[in-house]
């Protein structure tokens, strides 16, 4: 789910878009699973995913990337300055 990567640690993600609220819901596939209140329109998901995720890791904004998946529902997201250990230790809430 979460690996090293060059720049940074890469999160793999799963989004379910035009859910009831964004929140993290858990694993599916070796894959975060990620429910996005943001239709899948004009990069609305991907907008709401990055903002999401920003909060959830504690990072601005610009140190998440998409790098894979840009218009698909399986995502590869590069979180730079983190470490994959670090990453995971906060999507568990561990501080």
């Amino acid at each position: 789910m979460v690996r090293e990567g060059p720049g940074g640690a890469v999160v793999e993600v799963r989004v379910i878009p035009r859910a009831a609220k964004s929140v993290l819901a858990g694993e599916r596939d070796g894959a975060l699973l990620v429910r996005l209140n943001a239709p899948p329109v004009d990069g609305q998901a991907n907008a709401a995913l990055i903002e999401f995720l920003a909060g959830v890791l504690d990072v601005p904004r610009r140190a998440l990337s998409i790098v894979h998946g840009d218009k698909a529902r399986q995502k590869r997201v590069r979180v730079a300055g983190l470490g994959a250990d670090q990453v995971t230790a906060r999507l568990k809430g561990t501080p």
